[in-house]
């Protein structure tokens, strides 16, 4: 096992390219299943989640191969094989391989899927969805069992705005016989993503990136070659690193208008942002002014960007509120940023930030993917040596972030954990 360690106070200074989408790549590759011939991803980011998908879609019969930057996926071999447990449980977007499993063969067993532990996420919506186009579910020994004479389009309407269910519910249905009509559909960029996907293969989708999705049902889907849009999380995660902490940062492979929400709360702290064709150039104020955020549904303030940009308010002048109204227990990074100095109490669903304040470098820990997206922007601005645990939370979804971190002029290495340490992180 590995630590990360991180000499803060150094300036930040050049480019960054960002990686894939890793909320899009989590679904492209599931949905490859639906194909009958050869699909080729480009762009996907070379991720842990990437890799558990690409065994996973072996385990089934699929040939996997990487050649450059791209994903070659013959899927044609591939049978119904149950993934009750395993690779399954480890992350929580193997639930797609439900809808691909079941738009392809008409019947899936997936185990109840993992990821990062952020209450409880219920996939009621998916399984509606999925009885609403004529599948019976069941739930086996901590598995779903899916099965199905044969798929008819349906009116589904989404109780809660879910991406998960609205790709879910659009992998199965665009097999399905007749027409499928998703309302209160989630609006993301990962879906309008899939739904490219799914259509240069010969899927007939209108209306993604809005409430409602219509979808005519084909009987066959071809392999074809298509390019992952820039991941927005990626993006705006080292927006708000080089808002903490640099001089001059372009942003490079970034499509602006992802990322809005974000923007618009760093321009209202003094942030200068130039926004060019798929750059961005963001340099510092001298003096930070401290903003209330609150989470929504996209095209709202991302769930996803409210740890990092927590660990930015600290830097800020005046008292700001963090309101997470998607995750409730999306503030287990607020103990460990409370270790490094910071001044933040947590009110119910908020957490209130009084800064400025000078971070120490401490020993914390990751207890998800983003909480270390945000122990590394703190431990950017802190004096001292922090040093970050729990790395395969932050390997799920950044690419290379030391790397690309060093380069921009961070003091930023990973290291072996000794025995010891490990006993210690697995008894925390």
């Amino acid at each position: 096992m590995q630590k990360i360690l991180v000499e803060g106070g150094y300036p930040l200074n050049g480019k960054v390219r960002v990686s894939g989408a890793k909320n899009s790549a989590v679904a492209l590759l599931p949905a490859a299943i639906l194909a009958d011939s050869k699909v080729m991803i480009e762009g996907l980011p070379q991720i842990s989640d990437v890799d558990t998908l690409s065994d996973l879609l072996e385990e089934i019969g699929g040939t996997v191969s990487w050649k450059g930057q791209t994903l070659h996926i013959d899927p044609s071999q591939m049978t119904s094989m149950p993934l009750p447990n395993g690779k399954v449980k480890k992350l929580r977007a193997s639930y797609y391989f439900m809808g691909a499993m079941l738009g392809r063969f008409k019947q899936a067993v997936i185990g109840l899927p993992g990821g990062c532990h952020l209450g409880p996420r219920p996939i009621d919506q998916h399984i509606k969805g999925f009885e609403a186009l004529g599948a019976k579910v069941t739930n086996e020994q901590g598995a779903i069992y899916l099965r199905a004479d044969e798929l008819r389009g349906a009116r589904i309407y989404l109780d809660v705005v879910s991406v998960g269910a609205t790709i879910n519910i659009m992998l199965a249905a665009v097999k399905a016989k007749g027409k499928t009509i998703i309302e209160n559909a989630a609006r993301e960029p990962e879906i309008i993503d899939v739904a490219t996907l799914l259509t240069s293969m010969g899927a007939k989708i209108k209306g993604a990136g809005t409430d409602v999705i219509r979808i005519e049902g084909v009987d066959t889907l071809t392999g074809c070659m298509h390019t992952i849009i820039p991941d927005r999380i990626e993006a705006g995660t080292y927006t708000i690193l080089a808002a903490a902490q640099g001089e001059k940062v372009l942003i490079d492979n970034v499509i602006p208008q992802h990322l809005e929400p974000l923007l618009a709360k760093l321009r209202e702290m003094g942030v200068s942002i130039e926004e060019g064709d798929e750059q961005l150039l963001i340099q510092p104020a001298k003096r930070l002014k401290s903003v209330d955020i609150k989470t929504l549904v996209h095209p709202g303030f991302p769930t996803d960007l409210q740890q990092p940009f927590t660990s930015l308010l600290t830097r800020a002048h005046g008292t700001g509120i963090v309101t997470d109204t998607i995750y409730q227990a999306r503030f287990k990074h607020i103990d460990e940023l409370r270790r490094m100095n910071a001044q933040i109490k947590v009110e119910g669903g908020s957490a209130i930030v009084s800064g400025p304040v000078q971070l120490e470098g401490a020993k914390v820990k990751a207890s998800d993917l983003r909480a270390g997206a945000a122990l590394i922007v703190a431990g950017l601005m802190a004096d001292g040596v922090t040093e970050i645990t729990g790395l395969e939370h932050i390997d799920r979804g950044y690419e290379q972030i030391t790397e690309k971190l060093s380069n921009l002029g961070a003091k930023i290495w990973r290291e072996e954990m000794s025995e010891e340490e490990i006993e210690q992180f697995q008894n925390s």
